[in-house]
């Protein structure tokens, strides 16, 4: 990619976005989720600091689930069959994806708890 426009760039990247949003139905619930949170905001008119934190905790999640994606989809095909090793690197892939949720979650919650306030 080196050498190449910022508009040519701009283009693989949200060719990959388009790829993960057909491929994977956990990205696509999370997508679901980020839009009902947006319904939410917009409903409550929480302070800015509130929009910020919950649109940063929604994008850690889009974030290490699109990783997550990425590296499942490569190691599928290096290594097609079973192995011990690609296993444990899509597992460990996983739990970042839920450490990310459960840190949405707290955020989300400590939004109910003091946002609405």
């Amino acid at each position: 990619m080196k050498g190449q426009s910022f508009i040519k760039r701009l283009g693989f990247a949200l060719h990959g976005l388009r790829l993960a949003v057909a491929r994977e139905r956990s990205l696509r619930t999370h997508l679901l989720t980020a839009t009902a949170l947006l319904a939410v905001l917009l409903a409550t008119r929480p302070a800015p600091l509130w929009w910020a934190v919950l649109v940063l905790a929604v994008g850690l999640v889009l974030v290490a689930e699109l990783f997550n994606s990425a590296l499942e989809t490569l190691l599928d095909h290096l290594h097609p069959g079973q192995h011990p090793e690609i296993g444990a690197a899509k597992d460990i892939a996983a739990g970042a994806v839920l450490v990310a949720c459960a840190v949405a979650v707290l955020a989300g919650a400590a939004f109910l708890l003091y946002g609405l306030a």
